[in-house]
């Protein structure tokens, strides 16, 4: 299944991050659970939550209706240059 989001993470969301400086890493997929972790742009962005939340979750649900939920596993705090 890991692989099967990266490649719709290629296909359909990272594109679109990338006109806004971002990124996301597929961190792991278990238990119907995929952690992702948001990069460049996207790394402590005030839209961030709803960004995953309204978007890419909602990609990965329709295309895997079996995955349950999108677990935001970034430290927004950290980096050079976090917004929040």
């Amino acid at each position: 299944m890991k692989e099967k989001i990266e490649i719709l993470m290629n296909e359909e969301v990272r594109p679109s991050l990338a006109s806004h400086g971002g990124n996301v890493e597929v961190v792991d997929v278990k238990d119907n659970k995929v952690m992702l972790k948001l990069t460049g742009g996207c790394q402590g962005c005030a839209g961030a939550r709803m960004t995953l939340k309204n978007g890419v979750e909602r990609i990965i649900k329709a295309k895997y209706p079996e995955i349950e939920e999108v677990v935001d596993v970034t430290d927004h705090g950290g980096g050079d240059k976090p917004y929040m």
